[in-house]
């Protein structure tokens, strides 16, 4: 939770080797390189929290995010007559600055902070008070440290606490995650109907518990897989929705202390003009005021929301590589329905051995994310009263599953499902496998009866005859049954006798 630290004073000290200036916080002084943007609150954080490589400025949306709350609580706050035009002039002219992108080749010399750290979020919130409170002084042409001008508590986090600032960035950031991993989700189902259509006339045995089936066709496989990734991008996108409901200016506990009456409507509204409304959300808005300030400030459902939706998103698509390596097995000794594409030798031992190595790295994407689900789910039953402190690790473990699936997907589209192949002699051998398998007793039932299609599907296990030539034999059906029976349009749409 923020604390308002004393005054922070400015002193530049000139060492043999570096210039500094010196800090003050509710700690005690501390010298900063002169011309770092960052002051003491970001500098303790990082001398406390060497834990994740990941820092925030790895995470531009999220950086992106922080501006544009602390534009538009620069303009609400003026409004009020609470911050002067000299400070809510040069915050906005500063974040613009970091929404354009102006700093994006050093964002993490500016956010250099572990995604994963203590107090709530706090040190990120003070990191981007402190960020944005010296850039807006370079845009005065003062020296960064001269906060008796631009102040990082007073100005740039007028109105605001970090447990309303901090959630709501990541929401807004996360929006944008989502985003990337859903229109990878639509290009994998594109992929596969492509596929679909490529192979729409190979028949093909099904198979279930490994075991052989009833027929189906390669084109019909690989279009359900298509239907799982749009799906699965439906319902990623759906459970989005929870992050548009923003606590921003219920300030500490949702109450809105220190914020001016009708402050949070009007942020909000603020936050989408800067957003720029996206077409297709709820009133037309990028983002709302939750209905209740205080519920939504200790609450973290939404997180809780999309992370099991990314889990189900990752895991259907892990159930797909499975099916993929299943299917290319061998190539001799296995399955063998399909070829994947070789991408890299398999073995450092096996000359000539190729492996499912892009099925294989998105599996353990998978893995990963039902393990950050995992996370995400023990930080939400351990949030305390007015305020769940582990959202860091919360929003750390969905940035990261939601990029590493995003590039997972892209990774399966480009170096596996496009390049799938079954030629010729995967498809003679296809055919084989059907009309070879007493499983093909199945499509006779309706004339045979289901007690004679066991005797028929057992007798062709027994003797290797195919299941046509028992029944023919035995004289259960004519020649014209058999033909009408065993159609492959029958036989893969389950249309019953005449």
């Amino acid at each position: 939770m923020s604390v308002t630290a004393p005054q922070t004073t400015h002193t530049a000290t000139t060492t043999s080797t570096t210039t500094t200036r010196t800090e003050s916080d509710l700690i005690g002084s501390l010298d900063i390189p002169a011309d770092r943007y960052y002051g003491v609150h970001t500098a303790r954080a990082l001398a406390n929290f060497p834990i994740a490589d990941t820092t925030v400025g790895d995470r531009p949306a999220l950086v992106h995010a922080l501006a544009v709350l602390k534009q538009a609580a620069a303009v609400v706050n003026a409004r009020h007559g609470l911050i002067d035009a000299t400070a809510q002039l040069s915050i906005a002219a500063a974040c613009r600055k970091i929404r354009d992108g102006e700093f994006d080749d050093h964002l993490r010399d500016l956010f250099p902070l572990s995604m994963v750290q203590g107090g709530a979020g706090t040190s990120t919130n003070m990191n981007a008070n402190e960020v944005i409170a010296n850039i807006a002084l370079d845009h005065l042409g003062l020296p960064k440290g001269r906060y008796d001008v631009v102040d990082p508590h007073n100005d740039v986090n007028c109105s605001q606490s970090t447990n309303d600032v901090y959630p709501s960035a990541v929401k807004i950031a996360l929006l944008d995650h989502v985003d990337t991993a859903v229109t990878a989700l639509r290009r994998t189902a594109a992929a596969w109907h492509q596929k679909a259509a490529e192979f729409e006339d190979v028949l093909k045995l099904g198979r279930t518990q490994l075991q052989d089936a009833v027929p189906l066709t390669l084109g019909r496989e690989f279009a359900a897989f298509a239907r799982y990734a749009e799906e699965d991008a439906a319902a990623l996108a759906a459970a989005a929705d929870g992050l548009r409901a923003l606590n921003i200016g219920g300030t500490a506990i949702g109450t809105g202390l220190n914020a001016p009456e009708g402050y949070s409507a009007e942020v909000v509204a603020e936050i989408n003009e800067l957003l720029g409304a996206r077409e297709g959300t709820d009133g037309g808005e990028t983002v709302r005021r939750a209905p209740d300030l205080v519920a939504a400030t200790s609450d973290v459902a939404a997180f809780v929301d999309l992370s099991a939706a990314l889990k189900r998103t990752a895991l259907r698509t892990s159930k797909v590589c499975h099916d993929l390596q299943l299917l290319s097995s061998g190539p001799y000794s296995g399955i063998g329905d399909i070829s994947l594409p070789a991408v890299q030798a398999g073995s450092s031992i096996m000359p000539g051995k190729v492996n499912t190595v892009i099925p294989e790295v998105v599996n353990q994407v998978a893995f990963e994310i039902a393990g950050f689900d995992m996370t995400v789910t023990m930080a939400a039953d351990n949030g305390q009263l007015q305020l769940n402190a582990f959202e860091p690790v919360i929003a750390h473990v969905l940035f990261e599953g939601l990029d590493h699936y995003a590039r997972a997907l892209d990774t399966l589209r480009v170096h596996c499902i496009d390049g799938i192949t079954c030629d010729s002699n995967h498809v003679d051998k296809l055919h084989d496998d059907v009309w070879s398998s007493a499983s093909l007793a199945t499509a006779l039932s309706p004339w045979i009866g289901y007690q004679q299609a066991t005797a028929v599907a057992r007798e062709s296990s027994r003797t290797g005859r195919s299941v046509p030539e028992v029944v023919r034999t035995a004289g259960m059906m004519t020649d014209a049954e058999l033909a009408d029976a065993l159609a492959p349009g029958r036989l893969t749409t389950g249309t019953s006798p005449r």
